[in-house]
């Protein structure tokens, strides 16, 4: 668990962040979506769990802004049934891969929370492993992902469809597939995805 401010234990670590198409919504309609300037998303995210923070009395973390780089995978594998996908990304048994942390609230008290569910790893069960081969330049691989591979075809014309539509490999995984971005986040999150590599 992290410090809180004075070097105090926290009791409890509340993951915040988007499950499926459900948060994009209030992103898009906030002022942060439309003012043109830097890392939206990230000040948008800062603003509403600063607040929440605020209201609870808690202490707001963030996956952005390091390094420092805080261990968010790490907490998220103990707080939900998540599993390393063969994309490098945690895979839900119903969200699937579209699902992502913002930031988290610590508090001091030990909340008594349920135990996880019982769940199998999604992608133990698949043989087509789909997701290795829909990327258009085999940017993902058994032994790892090709970053600069996949930036320069999606930053070309030929990457249309993947800035417009979202990563094709990710797009291929069946598990949770109703809740993939609709376009419009999909294109915010691979053009954010280009320009960090800008």
């Amino acid at each position: 668990m992290p410090p809180l401010p004075g070097g105090e234990p926290a009791g409890t670590l509340v993951l915040l962040g988007f499950a499926g198409r459900a948060g994009w919504p209030e992103f898009a309609a906030a002022p942060e979506a439309a003012d043109g300037a830097p890392d939206p998303l990230d000040r948008w995210s800062r603003r509403e769990i600063l607040a929440l923070a605020e209201a609870v009395g808690g202490t707001a973390l963030f996956p952005f802004g390091g390094p420092p780089w805080l261990p968010f995978q790490r907490w998220a594998q103990r707080a939900d049934t998540l599993f390393p996908s063969p994309l490098g990304l945690l895979i839900h048994p119903e969200w699937g891969l579209w699902h992502s942390l913002r930031g988290a609230v610590a508090l001091r008290e030990r909340l008594d929370l349920p135990p996880l569910p019982a769940a199998t790893h999604p992608c133990e069960a698949c043989v087509a492993r789909l997701c290795l081969t829909a990327c258009p330049v085999g940017a993902f691989t058994e032994s790892g992902y090709d970053v600069a591979g996949c930036a320069t075809h999606i930053a070309a014309p030929a990457g249309a469809d993947c800035i417009d539509q979202g990563c094709a490999a990710r797009r291929a995984c069946p598990v949770g597939a109703a809740h993939a971005h609709p376009p419009e986040a999909a294109g915010f999150f691979m053009r954010a995805f280009l320009a960090a590599r800008g």
